[in-house]
C-alpha cells in the first residue's frame, strides 16, 4: 500500500506540473493583458506595472520563474486586488465555496445512493420508470435553469428563502440544492445500473439458493459491490464542488472560489488563475489516490500496484 501510494504522489506530482505548464502558455497566449482594462493608464505606467511583476521578460523566463515559486508554495501577488496575494484569496473564499460544495455531495449522496438501488429492485415497475424520468430531466436541465426555478418559486413567489448571499443556514438551501441535482440525478442512473449487474451475478443467486436474508443479500453483499462506480465518481465531483461551481456561486452571489476564478479569467489577472488551476488540479488527484484507497477498504479482491 506504501509503494503503492508513494508512485501515486509522484505521478500527482508530473500531473499538476503538467496541468499548470499547459494552463501557463494557453493563458499568455490569449489576446490583452491584466492592465489593459485600467482607467486612463499610460504607457509608462503599463511598462512600470509589468516590470514590478516580471510580466516584461521573456515568456520562458517568467514560466521558470513563476514554477519555481510555486513550488515553495508562492503564488504570486495579484494583478488586480492590489496588496492580496493569491494563497491568501484561496484561503479565504475556499471554505465558503467547500462548504457549498461539501454539503451538495452529502445530498446527492444521501439521495441519489437510496433511489438508485430502489429502481433497481423494482425494475420495470412504475417506481422506476419515475426515477429514471427524474434522474434523466436532472441530468438533461443544466444548473444555471435550476437556479432561476428555484429563485423563482422559493426566493421571489413564495419568499421562503433569501436569494442573494450566505450569511445564515437558510441561504445555504438553494445553492445546495441546486448544485447537487445533477450529481443526484447521475449517481441515481449510475447506482441502478451498477445494482442491476449486481445482482444478475452468479454470487447473488447463491446466496440467495442458500436462504440468505433479503436485507442481508442486499446490504452485505449487492451494495457493497455495486457502490464502486458511485466512489469512482464522487471523488473528481467532491474536488470540483467544494472549490467552487461558477454558475452557483454567480447566481446566488456567494463570495466563493467559483467566482473569484471567473473574475479573475475576465480581468486576465494571470497569478489568481495559475493558483486556482493548480489547487483545482491538486485536489482533483488526491481525490483519485484516496478512491483507489477506499476501493481496496470495500473490496478487500481489488490490488493495489
Amino acid at each position: 500500500m506504501a509503494k503503492y501510494i508513494v508512485k501515486r504522489m509522484l505521478f500527482a506530482l508530473v500531473t499538476i506540473w503538467a496541468v499548470a505548464t499547459i494552463t501557463f502558455f494557453l493563458m499568455n497566449m490569449v489576446p490583452g493583458g491584466p492592465f489593459l482594462s485600467e482607467k486612463a493608464i499610460s504607457p509608462q505606467a503599463t511598462a512600470a506595472l509589468e516590470a514590478k511583476y516580471g510580466l516584461d521578460k521573456p515568456l520562458f523566463q517568467q514560466y521558470l520563474t513563476y514554477m519555481g515559486d510555486a513550488a515553495q508554495g508562492d503564488f504570486g501577488d495579484s494583478l488586480k486586488q492590489r496588496g492580496r496575494t493569491v494563497m491568501s484569496i484561496i484561503q479565504n473564499k475556499f471554505p465558503v465555496s467547500a462548504r457549498i460544495g461539501g454539503l451538495s455531495v452529502l445530498v446527492a449522496l444521501l439521495i441519489g445512493i437510496p433511489l438508485g438501488c430502489i429502481a433497481a429492485l423494482n425494475r420495470g415497475k412504475f417506481l422506476d420508470s419515475l426515477i429514471s424520468v427524474i434522474a434523466t430531466c436532472g441530468i438533461a436541465v443544466p444548473s444555471f435553469v435550476i437556479c432561476t426555478v428555484l429563485m423563482y418559486f422559493l426566493g421571489v413567489n413564495l419568499r421562503l428563502l433569501p436569494t442573494m448571499g450566505l450569511t445564515s443556514w437558510k441561504h445555504y438551501i438553494m445553492p445546495v440544492m441546486a448544485l447537487s441535482f445533477y450529481p443526484t440525478a447521475y449517481i441515481m442512473r449510475l447506482m441502478r445500473s451498477s445494482m442491476l449487474d449486481v445482482l444478475s451475478q452468479d454470487y447473488m443467486r447463491t446466496a440467495k439458493a442458500k436462504g440468505v436474508s433479503h436485507f442481508a443479500m442486499l446490504f452485505k453483499h449487492a451494495l457493497r459491490n455495486a457502490v464502486l462506480p458511485v466512489i469512482t465518481y464522487v471523488g473528481p465531483l467532491l474536488a470540483y464542488l467544494v472549490t467552487g461551481s461558477f454558475v452557483v456561486e454567480k447566481v446566488f452571489t456567494i463570495p466563493g472560489l467559483g467566482g473569484e476564478f471567473i473574475t479573475a479569467i475576465n480581468g486576465r489577472d494571470y497569478t489568481v488563475i495559475m493558483g486556482s488551476t493548480i489547487f483545482l488540479a491538486a485536489l482533483i488527484v488526491m481525490m483519485n489516490v484516496i478512491v483507489d484507497i477506499l476501493y481496496k477498504l470495500v473490496d478487500p479482491r481489488i490490488k493495489l500496484k
